[in-house]
């Protein structure tokens, strides 16, 4: 192979895992500015995959076209395909309000509703029907602060507004918030970016956990973070997928000129 192909190209990884999301020829427009190009990146079941880059570099938009968050951008257009199992997501017929049950998020910075801690976690699951008794919500509520992580130190004060919690824990909440409306997809963008280390370890152990249950995709500008929390990852620049992998082979010998300069710290 020749220097020239080795650094523009890098060859699509084999892999034997379940694709739960597959993006095909993913571009997205804001008005007449393209800020993503032909992104073909499939996401796997029950893994972690983090997507890496320099800000602006199209990671959130990418993500954010996982569960049709850029539909409140008017100016937002997206073309390709997104299958989650065989469902096409930009199919019109498709509801976006059971989409976005099926494909949770977590933001950047935590955003508990002006709610108990109680109310935050069964907002979803009331929206959606997805309890027929209090026992039942009980049940979701406390299963899913038990998942995230939170429960032991909130058990007493379930009726306590959820904006009085550290930021740690107002994010463990988000995090079960999105997680009661029993979703198969969480998406996370850069959810510790707003954390102290010590509530930033805490969050990645709970990623850790739940990719047993979940599917995970990740924005992070920490490449550690990415190295720590992902089996997988894709590093994006200048609205452009550049290369893809198993994060410990993209992070010790990529095949790409670009994400070694990334990596190393000449670009971004």
């Amino acid at each position: 192979m020749s220097e020239a192909m080795t650094l523009e190209t890098a060859p699509a990884p084999v892999s034997t895992v379940p694709v739960k999301i597959r993006g095909d020829k993913v571009s997205v427009f804001y008005g007449e500015k393209q800020a993503l190009f032909d992104v073909d990146l499939d996401i796997e079941r029950n893994r972690v995959t983090s997507l890496i880059g320099p800000s602006g570099c199209g990671k959130s938009t990418f993500l954010r076209c996982l569960n049709r968050m850029n539909d409140t951008i008017d100016s937002c257009r997206v073309t390709g395909k997104i299958m989650l199992d065989n469902d096409d997501i930009y199919d019109r017929n498709i509801d976006v309000v059971e989409l976005r049950a099926r494909v949770g998020m977590v933001f950047q910075k935590p955003n508990p509703f002006p709610k108990s801690i109680y109310e935050n976690v069964a907002y979803g699951p009331r929206i959606h029907g997805l309890a027929h008794s209090k026992a039942e919500m009980d049940e979701i509520v406390v299963s899913s602060l038990r998942r995230a992580g939170l429960f032991e130190e909130v058990k007493d004060r379930l009726d306590a507004p959820g904006t009085g919690l550290s930021g740690g824990q107002q994010q463990r909440l988000c995090i079960a918030r999105a997680i009661a409306t029993k979703p198969e997809v969480l998406l996370m963008d850069e959810p510790c970016s707003a954390l102290d280390p010590i509530a930033t370890a805490i969050i990645e152990e709970l990623i850790d956990e739940l990719r047993e249950n979940f599917t995970i995709v990740i924005v992070t500008h920490s490449m550690q973070q990415a190295a720590r929390v992902s089996q997988k990852t894709a590093f994006f620049h200048l609205g452009k997928l550049i290369e893809e992998g198993v994060t410990e082979e993209i992070f010790t010998n990529p095949v790409n000129k670009k994400t070694q300069d990334y990596i190393t710290g000449r670009i971004g």
